[in-house]
Order: structure tokens, then C-alpha cells, then sequence
């Protein structure tokens, strides 16, 4: 990878000019450590496996309006190192697609021509907020979503028409305008309008068809999270016929792929809308194996009769509360599957699991996140005796 244009003030990645096997190592090390740390050694340990691709795999990307300095020229991108305030225009990214650089680079002249001004975060005066872009890996499809507040009317015609004219080497299936006057700084919809094509794109996991609608979370990287999805479901001893809970299930893609095998795979997950989602995909997918609970998993563990003869959790990043790891641990299952998004508090889990009679069988450790911090990991844990 060449260095990146925007390096000197980008937020975004913090590995610029590291080579990715050092990238790989500082990784690997960083785990050791904190295993070291807590005392903790897998029977089966398995080095960091690093992403399919380097370049170019991210799949969504969620461009801020501002500028670089204040009362400056408006930029459309990422926030600058160190400064809450600044934007940076991010027009020459490598590890989104080209098409995303090109749909950037368009909206911002669009708006500038326009007129149109940024939204100001301390005085919360202005119209443009974000821009938001998604992309269907395997399908090729793109959501393009403009956020604003409700202070101007958006050209809408004209919006549609300079995207729907932009020599794209993907296809844009949904151009969306969402209203956002919420004062916190983050993408909020208070009213969402389908300005041309649909409000979802689809995409391919594991050979299961995936509809992503607006605000739907979804993989960043595809390619690399399909390989993690599929090594840690091999892990498994003999799902046939098996009742298994999937907890922090998300939109439900872990779920359907285990639902092909199992007999009965149940999803836990605390966000309605994902969990709606889930719903959708698994009538798309034909499975009929599968039911999505929405609620959060303390609660719902008290209301489910049929008991689960496997787990498998995949938290988010604040890893799983203590009272909701007593409840899981309370099934007595023989294998707990742990997929985690942030080492840090998936061995601090661990330990808990350790004193309940839980040890670590194998531990896989993947970047699926080149040129950035964040690690996953893959934790097989069985039962004592």
C-alpha cells in the first residue's frame, strides 16, 4: 500500500505507513499480551490470520459534512486526528472501492454548487450532515443515503440525476434522504424518503442471500468475515439436529448459516430493527429453522422453555454483562462458541467462564481490519469433564 494521501490529518486509519506483516505482528503481540496478562492458556492457540485484503473492503462508509478550519471551505469525509471539529475530504481512500471516492467527490461539488451549507455541531445551525454509503460485495450494488436536517429543502431531481449519471463500475440501486435534527453527533433518522430505486441493497454470505437495509448493521469486511464465520463454525462438534442459541445475534447471519445444519437455532438480539431484518433474510433464505427474539438477552433468557444444547454469543464490544454471563452459564452447555470484536473484555468474560468450569479450547485471532487497531477473535470454550 502506497501512503495514503490524506495520512497527515486523517482519523481514520492508524497504521499508515506500517508494512502488513508488521501490522500482523503488533497484533499478535498485543494478544499474547493480554493473555499473559490475565493468565490464561488455550490448549490450541492459532496465530493471527490477517484479511483476504489489504485495500479496498470496506463496505460502508459514513462521510461527515464540516470543514478543515472554521468559516473554511467545506470538506465531506473523515474527522482530522485530534480535532472533534475539523473534516477531512477523503476523496483518494484505499480501502473503500473506487466508487465510493467517486460518489463523494460528486455529492460534495453537487452541494457546493447548490449553495448548500454544513451543519454546525455547537450552534446547530445548517443542512448538511452526512453522507452515507454502502456497497453489496457480492451483488454489486449501491446505497448512496444523504443526511440533513430539515433547515433547507434538498434539489431532489437533480440529487438523483447527478448520481444516477456518474460512470460507476457498480450500480446504485437506492438513493436515499434521510432527516436527522437531532442535536447529537451521530446519524439519527427522524424521517427517511426513497428518492429513487429501494431503501436496502443485498449481498452474499456463506451462499445465504443478505438484504441490508438503510440502517441495518452489517459486516464491514465480507470476505474476511465469511472465512472467520465459517472456521468457527467448524469448530463445533456435530450441530445436527441441535437446538443452539445465537445471542447478540445481530441481523442474524451467524444464525442462518448454523440454521443449515441445526435443528433449531434461536436469535437473540436487542435492536428491533436488526432483528426485523433477521426476520426478512431467513424467509429470503427459505430456512424455517430459525426465530429472532428482540430484547435484551437478561431479559429474554427467563422466556425461552426450549433449552439450548450449544451458545454461541457474539457481543458487542463492551463484551457481555456479568448478570447476563451468570444466566448462560447456568445451561450447563458442553460448548460455548465466542466471537469477539475486542480482546480486552472477551478475556475478562473468560475468566468468569474459568471459574465456572469453562476452559479454552481453541483461540483464533484474525484481522479483519488492515491499517486499523481493532482485532477479532474466535473462541472455542468446553466444558470440564
Amino acid at each position: 500500500m502506497s501512503i495514503c494521501k490524506h495520512t497527515e490529518f486523517c482519523g481514520g486509519c492508524s497504521m499508515q505507513g506500517i508494512s502488513y506483516e508488521q501490522q500482523l505482528s503488533i497484533k499478535e503481540d498485543q494478544v499474547q499480551k493480554l493473555l499473559q496478562e490475565k493468565n490464561i492458556h488455550p490448549r490450541e492457540y492459532r496465530e493471527i490470520q490477517g484479511s483476504p485484503g489489504e485495500l479496498g473492503y470496506r463496505n460502508k462508509m459514513e462521510y461527515t459534512f464540516g470543514d478543515m478550519v472554521k468559516d473554511g471551505e467545506m470538506t465531506l469525509g473523515m474527522h482530522q486526528k485530534g480535532r472533534f471539529m475539523s473534516i477531512v475530504t477523503v476523496d483518494q481512500c484505499q480501502l473503500v472501492d473506487p466508487d465510493f471516492n467517486r460518489i463523494l467527490t460528486s455529492v460534495l461539488e453537487f452541494c457546493g454548487q447548490k449553495g448548500y451549507v454544513h451543519y454546525n455541531k455547537k450552534s446547530h445551525l445548517g443542512f448538511l450532515r452526512n453522507l452515507i454509503v454502502r456497497k453489496g460485495v457480492r451483488t454489486g450494488e449501491l446505497l448512496v443515503n444523504l443526511v440533513t436536517s430539515s433547515q433547507e429543502s434538498l434539489e431532489e431531481a437533480a440529487f438523483v440525476s447527478m448520481l444516477e449519471s456518474l460512470p460507476l463500475d457498480n450500480k446504485i440501486v437506492g438513493i436515499l434522504h434521510t432527516i436527522n435534527d437531532g442535536m447529537a453527533d451521530f446519524v439519527y433518522c427522524d424521517r427517511l424518503k426513497v428518492l429513487s430505486g429501494r431503501d436496502y441493497y443485498e449481498d452474499e454470505i456463506l451462499g445465504l442471500r443478505f438484504r441490508v437495509s438503510a440502517f441495518s448493521f452489517f459486516q464491514t469486511n465480507v470476505d474476511a468475515v465469511e472465512r472467520l464465520y465459517r472456521e468457527a463454525l467448524e469448530l463445533l462438534e456435530d450441530p445436527e439436529g441441535k437446538t443452539i442459541y445465537d445471542l447478540y445475534c445481530g441481523t442474524g447471519t451467524i444464525s442462518q448459516a448454523l440454521a443449515i445444519r441445526a435443528g433449531h437455532v434461536i436469535g437473540v438480539e436487542l435492536v428491533e430493527e436488526a432483528v426485523a431484518a433477521a426476520r426478512i433474510n431467513a424467509e429470503l433464505n427459505g430456512l424455517k429453522n430459525c426465530d429472532f427474539i428482540a430484547g435484551d438477552v437478561l431479559k429474554v433468557l427467563d422466556q425461552v422453555k426450549e433449552k439450548p444444547d450449544v451458545i454461541v454469543v457474539d457481543p458487542p464490544r463492551m463484551g457481555i454483562h456479568p448478570k447476563a454471563m451468570d444466566k448462560i452459564l447456568l445451561y450447563g452447555v458442553p460448548q460455548i462458541l465466542y466471537i469477539s470484536c475486542n480482546p480486552k473484555t472477551l478475556v475478562e468474560n473468560l475468566q468468569h467462564l474459568d471459574f465456572y468450569g469453562y476452559e479454552v479450547s481453541v483461540w483464533k485471532t484474525y484481522d479483519n481490519f488492515p491499517y486499523t487497531k481493532h482485532i477479532e477473535t474466535v473462541t472455542l470454550l468446553t466444558r470440564k469433564g
